[in-house]
């Protein structure tokens, strides 16, 4: 059969099966083995298995469940609730203070865990309730919790980080170092909105008559909440740029960390042990699974000239680099309506990493573009996921439409964000080239 038309079958097929609703590393794989069979035979499936063995026994690999048990030990370990007492009583005698709270919260979870899923719960079980007793503007809460945590794709240790890293097969270091500076430009951009927005409208986040009444010495004694949380991003991160660990043995030391902070808040159990773990298989073997399924596919799509055709038409283009780059990130946002971020990573990243090459931009810098993207996707109407995670603790009164109207100025924000990194390259490129040289 045709090389040609065995592609139009594999992406005509992926787009049918995607809109059916069926698991995605089980279409890429089946697709990935019939477009084999139809173009070399039965016996070619042996280089699917070559390939599926190289990949899982890749030791960058072996990062994820640590870093996804780190976070699910933490979340267990009623950190989240003391950080979120702290800054309750921080910022409860300013308006928007609790919504500027929430971010910091989701800022430090992003930094400790990576998971979005898991602030995006949290904040809605604990935040979301006191800011609407407190009369704050239901879409101003809602869309301040989903923001804040998307954070976690890109404030590192990052499980998203990691697998870009590893697809697109540049540093995990580095490009930890590349999402420090631009995941904490967006926090404060989410948090200027929202101390301006309450400005200009008070009534959107009502300023508590009895909040002057918390003594100074009540909000210092607080600050204890931070202390845990400090000690294991300093662990992770802090092992990582002094160059006594890699990111995979600093997931270990993230592990320590978080069984630590658990033994000091008495949650250390064996049942929350066993949750923990059950939680790490669950989502480490549908990482896997989808790297296993994208990995064959994207194979057969190579071998069969797609990527060389591709190129060769991004070549032969007279449009701008910077419409192609455009074009590329729309399409990332795009199929962020459907896929989750890992496998528009695994599917994505090894089509238009070379395309990125051949344009002469940098992959590091994209990487971070890459991860703003899938942010941008998560809070997108009608189907990002942070908008289901939240929906699931929503109260009684509060209907999923005023969570779409929260989302669409913090929605906002990320694409202004975006077109500044896209502008100004070394607001990503700085920090990872001045920690390469004095690791040097």
């Amino acid at each position: 059969m045709e090389s040609s038309l065995i592609l139009v079958f594999m992406f005509t097929s992926l787009v049918v099966f995607m809109l059916s609703g069926a698991g995605l590393a089980f279409v890429l794989g089946a697709i990935a083995f019939i477009s084999t069979i139809l173009l070399w035979g039965p016996s070619a499936l042996i280089v699917a298995v070559l390939n599926t063995f190289e990949t899982m026994t890749s030791e960058a690999l072996m990062a994820i469940p640590l870093y996804v048990l780190m976070a699910s030990i933490l979340q267990k370990s009623a950190i989240i609730e003391a950080l979120y007492d702290a800054m309750e009583t921080w910022f409860s005698g300013v308006n928007g203070g609790l919504a500027v709270g929430t971010i910091a919260i989701c800022t430090i979870l992003a930094a400790m865990t990576g998971v979005v899923g898991a602030a995006v719960a949290a904040m809605g079980i604990l935040a979301l309730p006191s800011m609407l007793a407190r009369g704050y503007h239901p879409p101003l809460a809602l869309g301040a919790i989903c923001a804040g945590g998307t954070l976690g794709i890109l404030i590192p240790p990052s499980v998203v980080t990691i697998v870009y890293a590893i697809t697109a097969q540049i540093s995990i270091g580095k490009m930890f170092a590349a999402g420090i500076v631009p995941g904490l430009i967006l926090a404060g951009s989410y948090a200027a909105y929202i101390v301006i927005r309450t400005w200009l409208n008070p009534a959107l986040a009502p300023k508590p008559e009895q909040a002057s009444a918390v003594p100074l010495s009540a909000k210092l004694a607080k600050t204890k909440s931070l202390i845990l949380p400090g000690l294991v991003v300093l662990g992770v991160l802090g092992s990582i740029y002094a160059g006594i660990a890699t990111p995979t043995e600093a997931a270990a030391v993230g592990v320590l960390g978080a069984a630590a902070s658990a033994i000091v808040t008495r949650k250390l159990t064996l049942p929350m042990l066993s949750e923990a773990a059950a939680d790490t298989l669950r989502v480490t073997a549908m990482i896997l699974w989808i790297t296993i399924g994208a990995r064959a596919f994207i194979s057969v799509f190579v071998a069969t000239g797609g990527a060389d055709s591709l190129l060769n038409f991004v070549e032969t283009l007279e449009a701008s680099r910077w419409i192609v780059l455009g074009v590329m990130v729309l399409v990332l946002i795009f199929l962020g309506l459907f896929l989750d971020e890992i496998g528009i990573i695994l599917l994505c990243v090894p089509v238009f990493l070379p395309i990125v090459t051949v344009l002469e931009f940098d992959p590091l810098w994209f990487g971070v573009l890459f991860m703003i993207t899938a942010q941008m996707a998560y809070i997108t109407p009608p189907f990002g996921y942070t908008l289901f995670y939240l929906k699931g603790v929503l109260p009684e009164g509060i209907s999923i439409g005023q969570v779409y109207r929260g989302v669409i100025p913090f929605f906002l924000i990320q694409v202004v964000v975006l077109i500044l990194f896209a502008l100004f390259p070394s607001l990503v490129t700085w920090l990872p080239e001045m920690l390469s040289a004095r690791m040097k």
